[in-house]
This record gives C-alpha cells, sequence and structure tokens, in this order.
C-alpha cells in the first residue's frame, strides 16, 4: 500500500490521524455508525485499518502499532459491533450436526440462490469498465488470497490440518512464486490496465466489500471461530469454480486472453479439486474430531453467503442503474477512459 485513504467518518478520522505518529495511546472515540453496519463505511474502513497492520501494514505506520493495546481495544470494540451484527443477520445455531451430514449442510448453503447472477451478468453482459470495477473490488482480497486461512493452520490437527495445507499449498503456488494466486490476480489487473499495487484502490472500495474481507479477518484471527473459518473456506472453495469460469468467458468476451484470464481459469481447475477436501476432509474432519464445532463451521459458510450476496447486490444495482459501483474519488482513474469524479 503506498498511500493511506481518507477517513470515512469518526472512528477512522482518529486512526488515519493517529497511526502515522509513534505507538500510544490512542483518544477514546465513540463508535456512531449507521442502521446498517455491515455496510456502514467508517466501522468497515477502520476494522480493515486494524486489521491491515497483521498483513503487510500501513504506509508510514511504525509497525509496533500492530500490538498497541489501546488501538486492540478499540479494535475489540469494533469486531463486537461487527460480530452483534452479523449474528443478528446470520443466527449461531445451538444445535449440532450429524458428523456424516457436514458436507450436505455445506451443499445446501452452496446451492442457495440470491437472485440476479454476478458472474453471469459478467459473462454476458458487463462492460470493461464494470469489470474493472469488479477486479478493484476484489483486489481488497485477492491480493492477499489466502492468507487470512491460514491463521486456521496452527490451530488445527490431523487430518483438518493436512486438508487445510493441501488446499493452501496451492493458494501459494506450490513453491513456485510465478503461480502464487495473489500473484496471478496481480498479473490480471495488470493485463486490463489496473494499478495492481497492493491497496492502490483503497480509497475506492466501499464498506459492503471491506466487509467481506474483514469477515475472513475477524474469524481468521481468533481461536474461537476457528470452524467458522473453516467454514468460511470450504464454501468458498465450493462456489468458486463455476463464478470464475464465467468471469474467464467475460474477458474473453471483451477481448482479453493470457494473463487477464489465467487467474480465473487457473480456479476453474484448483478449486473443483479443493471442493471436495475443504467439505469432506476439512469441515468433516473437524466435526470428527469435535461434535459440537458444527455449528460454527456452518455459521462460518452462512455469514460468506450473507455478506457476498450483498456484495453482488450492490455491484449490480449499481449497475443496473447506471452509475459506479466504487465509492467516488478526484484523484482516481481506472483506464480505458473510466475516471471517478467527486460529486
Amino acid at each position: 500500500m503506498t498511500r493511506l485513504p481518507s477517513p470515512r467518518g469518526s472512528v477512522s478520522d482518529v486512526l488515519l490521524h493517529v497511526l502515522p505518529h509513534e505507538p500510544g495511546d490512542l483518544p477514546h472515540v465513540e463508535l456512531a455508525f449507521s442502521d446498517e453496519p455491515l455496510a456502514d463505511e467508517d466501522l468497515q474502513l477502520s476494522l480493515y485499518l486494524c486489521y491491515e497492520l497483521h498483513y503487510r501494514g500501513l504506509p508510514g505506520v511504525d509497525d509496533r502499532w500492530e500490538w498497541e493495546p489501546s488501538l486492540l481495544a478499540l479494535r475489540k470494540r469494533l469486531e463486537q459491533r461487527f460480530e452483534r451484527a452479523l449474528l443478528s443477520a446470520v443466527p449461531l445455531s445451538d444445535g449440532s450436526t450429524p458428523i456424516g451430514d457436514i458436507d450436505l449442510a455445506l451443499r445446501a448453503i452452496a446451492e442457495r440462490e440470491h437472485g440476479p447472477s454476478l458472474s453471469s451478468y459478467i459473462r454476458l453482459e458487463a462492460s470493461l469498465d464494470q469489470v474493472k470495477e469488479f477486479l478493484v473490488h476484489r483486489s481488497a482480497y485477492q491480493l492477499k488470497e489466502a492468507d487470512p486461512h491460514s491463521w486456521a493452520i496452527p490451530r488445527l490437527t490431523g487430518r483438518p490440518k493436512a486438508a487445510l495445507i493441501e488446499i493452501q499449498a496451492d493458494e501459494y503456488g506450490g513453491g513456485r512464486a510465478e503461480w502464487i494466486h495473489a500473484d496471478l490476480f496481480a498479473r490480471a489487473m495488470h493485463a486490463v490496465g489496473l494499478d495492481a499495487t497492493y491497496g492502490a484502490y483503497l480509497e475506492l472500495i466501499p464498506g459492503v466489500t471491506l466487509a467481506t474481507v474483514n469477515l475472513m479477518s475477524l474469524l481468521g484471527l481468533h481461536r474461537r471461530w476457528r470452524g467458522a473459518i473453516a467454514g468460511h473456506l470450504a464454501l468458498f472453495e465450493m462456489t468458486s469454480s463455476i463464478p470464475n469460469r464465467r468471469y474467464g468467458d467475460g474477458l474473453r468476451r471483451l477481448g482479453f486472453d493470457g494473463d487477464a484470464t489465467l487467474f480465473f481459469d487457473e480456479h476453474v481447475v484448483a478449486d473443483a479439486v479443493h471442493e471436495n477436501v475443504a467439505s469432506v476432509d476439512l469441515a468433516g474432519g473437524l466435526v470428527r474430531q469435535d461434535p459440537t464445532i458444527g455449528a460454527s463451521i456452518l455459521w462460518g459458510a452462512q455469514a460468506l453467503d450473507h455478506l457476498d450476496a450483498a456484495w453482488a447486490a450492490h455491484l449490480l444495482g449499481c449497475w443496473r442503474d447506471g452509475r459506479s459501483s466504487l465509492l467516488e474519488s478526484p484523484s482516481f482513474a481506472l483506464g480505458g477512459g473510466l475516471t471517478l469524479t467527486a460529486g
């Protein structure tokens, strides 16, 4: 990331004012968010900034902020607000799932329909500008693909741990740097004329998108949600192959191939294999070790399903209305004639 974004409310304003300075006690800040916390710009950006200190850090921000107690206390308050909203939208079941049924329960979530399909729209109708916007949205996660799920590795044992490592090894290129999936996505961005620098478009990415990434960070960083991060990954893999085929086809329809489509084509193949490993060996293996963890696994999948549906609806709704799905900025151009201007 080369620069910090603009604040979007009182909390992110305090963070962006204080973080470039020497680590120390944060001033107290009241949390005053909208009635839709899962898409609240201030909440989601503030959480994203706090979590980013555990990934690649923030430009001009001392790495010691990562474990500053006052910042962790603020992050805890933000997480509590985010988690309460998630649990309100997707209640956590208090029952257990039969050991042999976890993959079937995940399949039922994967087969839910939430209205018009974003991947079908991109395959058949999306303009180049809309595809660029889609890639900018996805960059918030894809440029660090797999990293949030990797936090679960030391929290697992036996077959679930081996299954997770099997999946992650592929995500990181199987030892070949040029096949790291995050780098493949960067090449796709570059191929269509976008800036592939990590975090380059954070200024433009709305809260409804940041929430999908914050969910992974929340689940990955907290051991108590190890079942949920496994369920998140399982559903992620189970619902990936067909959409990625469509995304690749959409790019080819617009005249692109090679680096522009390699990321998506690779996921068509890789995630078809990962699907069974994630649902049967990872999620199923966890339930066999601890039947009480089934509810958490399914909640992680359901939370992903809920946030991704809201994100897709946001993109499609904006495009149907003839407007950008990104936040407006006076200083960003996505290339190809698409410029986002303030107002």
